[in-house]
């Protein structure tokens, strides 16, 4: 049988690798919808986009961090009222609803990985809001939505960490690297894998509904990071030099921990993510990002 499967926020990172992983996948008919194409905080458009899918995958987000801070109203209305509608359409639908959120939802203040239950505190603006997505998916889809917290997010499309690394390399002798954040660097096509194995599980009614964490095993900082993309780009990690967050300041709080446990994905029979250092060398393999690396390496 024939699963339709929506993807919003589609021109994105992630929502660009979940197309890609979708087409592996057999009985599996994908849409794809841009945010120029759907507006999730326009109700009557999301209930028309819906029309006719079973699984949705909200990859649509306002993801300007430092930006949330002076414009939080607007954020909410892209990451608590529009996965609202989301979640209402589905309600009334029957589809699944598979939300992509954050660590930000955290204080980060913790020494031990936060568990799916622990509770919730945000630091920032931008944590407030994807909270307000949780919350409307745990209310309205108590049987059928999944929110799926993820983290230090990185991949081939748009821009990212790892990307920038890279291009600073080409013009930069040296880098200071924070190294007193820790997390759990995530390839997106990793996740985008792990979504889809969630909404075929949830689609085989096997997987509980509620909170999981989609990041990586393992955990590093942000300096750890720079240097082993360095090191795997062919590129002397030593060029890498480690500073405290002060030296950055930013509009928004970053929370200093943002390790997440993952002991919900056995129930769902969908296994955790491999660690971010059996990752990272795959993604550089991919073609956009090898071809940074040899820039980086051959700068003219």
């Amino acid at each position: 049988m024939t699963a339709t499967w929506l993807v919003t926020g589609a021109g994105g990172m992630l929502g660009r690798d979940v197309l890609t992983e979708l087409t592996t996948v057999r009985g599996a008919d994908a849409t794809g919808l841009t945010r120029h194409q759907l507006d999730i905080t326009d109700p009557t458009a999301v209930r028309a986009a819906l029309d006719g899918h079973r699984v949705v995958v909200n990859c649509a987000a306002w993801t300007d961090v430092d930006g949330a801070e002076g414009a939080e109203e607007t954020a909410t209305a892209v990451n608590g009222t529009g996965v609202r509608h989301l979640a209402r359409a589905c309600a009334d639908s029957g589809a699944v609803l598979l939300h992509v959120s954050t660590d930000y939802v955290f204080p980060g203040d913790a020494h031990h990985p936060y568990a799916e239950g622990a509770p919730t505190a945000p630091v920032n603006a931008y944590g407030r809001s994807k909270l307000a997505g949780e919350r409307a998916v745990a209310e309205l889809l108590p049987d059928t939505g999944y929110t799926v917290r993820t983290a230090w997010l990185y991949g081939t499309h748009g821009r990212n960490f790892v990307t920038t690394v890279l291009e600073l390399a080409r013009r930069r002798e040296t880098l200071d690297v924070v190294a007193d954040q820790h997390g759990q660097p995530t390839w997106s096509r990793a996740l985008a894998r792990q979504l889809t194995a969630l909404g075929r599980a949830a689609l085989a009614g096997l997987a509980p509904a509620g909170v999981y964490h989609g990041t990586a095993t393992g955990r590093t900082t942000w300096y750890g990071l720079a240097r082993e993309t360095f090191r795997l780009s062919g590129l002397d990690p030593e060029r890498i030099r480690p500073v405290r967050s002060v030296a950055f300041p930013r509009p928004a709080a970053r929370p200093a921990f943002a390790v997440l446990g993952h002991d919900r994905w056995p129930a769902a029979g969908v296994p955790p993510q491999p660690r971010w250092d059996v990752q990272l060398p795959k993604a550089l393999s991919a073609p956009a990002l090898a071809a940074l690396a040899a820039a980086a390496r051959n700068p003219r």
